[in-house]
């Protein structure tokens, strides 16, 4: 029974590690990185998941290693800035991102209404990519707005959305949704 649950989780692996290398291989081609250079990209992710249910919980095993994949995803794009609420989670999702960029990471009040925060985020950025990681009840807005379009909620348990919104030259966005 126990070698019947090591191969399963053997191929768990196999198949999940495969998703992540084919995700990872997809944003570094060249097509996302030479569009980067004539607009701004904005992926926007939820934190992690968190260890427990405090006021200011650290990531958990699952949450740090969803910190790393993002990392891994975002290794070969043209990052400016990485934007993070205060709170640890947060701060730790994007940090492993921020670390290999050599980039501060820049707080940002999540009270702020989500209009105000795209509007300087895209007055701040005409090029480049830029991550922001929020919470299950701002990332859907702060997409919306930086979309101009509508975007699904975010249910307490999803910590795998991985939105992409692309600014082109002309000024007009499009959105892509993922996981990781």
């Amino acid at each position: 029974m126990s070698r019947l649950r090591s191969s399963a989780a053997l191929m768990r692996a196999t198949i999940l590690l495969g998703a992540i290398l084919a995700l990872a291989a997809c944003a570094g081609t060249p097509g996302a990185q030479a569009e980067a250079a004539d607009g701004t990209v904005f992926v926007v992710v939820r934190h992690g998941e968190k260890a427990d249910a405090g006021h200011d919980p650290a990531l958990s095993e699952a949450g740090l290693a969803r910190a790393d994949r993002l990392a891994g995803l975002l290794a070969n794009a043209p990052l400016v800035a990485v934007y993070s609420t205060d709170l640890r989670r947060t701060r730790q999702t994007v940090g492993p991102t921020a670390i290999a960029h050599g980039l501060e990471v820049r707080v940002y009040e999540p009270r702020e209404p989500a209009a105000d925060l795209v509007a300087r985020l895209r007055a701040e950025h005409g090029t480049g990519t830029v991550l922001v990681a929020g919470h299950s009840n701002t990332v859907p807005d702060i997409v919306a707005a930086l979309c101009a379009c509508e975007v699904a909620a975010m249910p307490e348990t999803e910590f795998d959305r991985f939105s992409t919104v692309r600014i082109g030259a002309d000024g007009r966005p499009r959105l892509e949704v993922g996981r990781y």
